[in-house]
């Protein structure tokens, strides 16, 4: 059965699946068959044994793997990310506010402030560019981490 994880405690072992048929199913950590860690918000493959979930796999076949979209936010940050582009562009709208703001105004105070966002931007940048398409998917895209 398909189905995705809704949570999973790394510290317990513990977590819970949301099958594709509506019903929830736990597990824990001695069921996962990938050397990868399992993470909410993945997509898996299972088989099911009354309420729980047994022997259970990354559904490939579910990650985007979608690399035009990390490229993108890549170059957008090392361009133009000192004036947000990029947090834009992943749907970030409060952050990217925050950096157009922060390298407008900073200017005021001596530019230092711009320089330090524009830092922020290239390293980000970097960042997106080095990572996997499917770890940019799992941190940026699904987990909506907004800052590094």
């Amino acid at each position: 059965m398909k189905g995705s994880i809704l949570e999973f405690n790394t510290g317990t072992g513990k977590g819970l699946i949301a099958g594709d048929n509506g019903r929830r199913y736990s597990f824990d950590a001695a069921q996962w068959r990938d050397p990868t860690p399992a993470y909410a918000g993945q997509k898996v493959d299972f088989e099911v044994l009354g309420d729980t979930a047994a022997a259970i796999y990354p559904d490939r076949s579910a990650a985007t793997g979608d690399s035009s979209k990390k490229l993108v936010a890549g170059l957008l940050a090392i361009l133009l990310g000192a004036f947000g582009v990029h947090k834009f562009y992943l749907g970030y709208t409060k952050e990217g506010l925050i950096m157009l703001l922060v390298f407008i105004f900073g200017f005021i105070l001596f530019g230092l402030p711009s320089f330090v966002i524009a830092v922020i931007a290239l390293i980000e940048g970097v960042l997106y560019l080095t990572k996997s398409p499917e770890e940019f998917d799992r941190l940026y895209v699904i987990g909506r981490r907004p800052w590094f």
